[in-house]
């Protein structure tokens, strides 16, 4: 007798038979997602950053070169030299010390003359600013102070300044009149004259421009101005180059 045959069942949808491996899954890869704009390196604008800079400093050495060289040319071509500057006479018109139960007071007038000389043998010319003069004793007592106009100065010349100065009715320390008094009716008084001006230099027709100058005669005796020597005053460029 045959046997029977047993009808094959249909998988149902969606089975997954227990004995067959289940493949892993693909790992999805990691995009990198792209730098914004400002984030990304500017390497032609810092190359050109640095060359600027590069020719900058090239730039400016060769200035500084070109500078002394014009400079050391000029010198030894010109040899020029500065101005001279002496203190040719004080003369007190007026110089009373009164001393009453309000204090001591200090009246005074004085005529200050300076020579200033342009020692140089070529065509170096001097301008000069607006000069003021003041004049003091011991850096204490102030003597006054007065302004003339500037002027120019052609090759070896002399120009003499004539300075008008006064004080009236100044309060002084009560310890000073007395002194003052004595060293002025002995000649003993020492004084301090000082000139603040701009000085320039020119040659042909050019012309440099003018920096701050001070003149400083210090601790200047009256019996010292006696028509024979004359003290020579000290100079000062952008009032800290010393020029002796």
């Amino acid at each position: 007798m045959a046997e029977e045959t047993k009808p094959v069942l249909q998988k149902p949808p969606g089975y997954k038979d227990p004995n067959v491996p289940i493949p892993s899954a693909p790992k999805p890869q990691i995009r990198k997602q792209p730098l914004p704009v400002s984030f990304q390196p500017r390497r032609k604008r810092r190359g050109f950053c640095r060359f600027c800079l590069c020719f900058l400093c090239v730039f400016l050495l060769l200035l500084i070169f070109l500078i002394a060289a014009a400079g050391a040319v000029f010198y030894l071509w010109f040899h020029p030299k500065l101005p001279i500057y002496r203190l040719q006479s004080i003369q007190f018109a007026r110089f009373n010390v009164s001393v009453t139960a309000d204090g001591t007071y200090l009246d005074s007038q004085t005529v200050v003359r300076f020579e200033v000389e342009n020692p140089n043998q070529n065509k170096i010319t001097f301008y000069y600013g607006q000069n003021e003069v003041g004049m003091t004793v011991d850096d204490d007592v102030d003597l006054g102070s007065a302004s003339i106009p500037g002027f120019s100065q052609a090759k070896r010349n002399i120009t003499v300044l004539k300075f008008t100065i006064q004080v009236k009715h100044e309060l002084i320390n009560d310890a000073e009149g007395p002194k003052l008094k004595a060293q002025f009716g002995s000649k003993i008084m020492a004084v301090n004259v000082g000139i603040r001006t701009r000085f320039g230099v020119g040659l042909a027709k050019w012309k440099l421009g003018k920096v701050p100058t001070n003149v400083l005669c210090r601790n200047v005796k009256l019996k010292q101005l006696n028509g024979v020597t004359t003290p020579q005053c000290t100079i000062k460029l952008l009032r800290w180059i010393n020029l002796g």
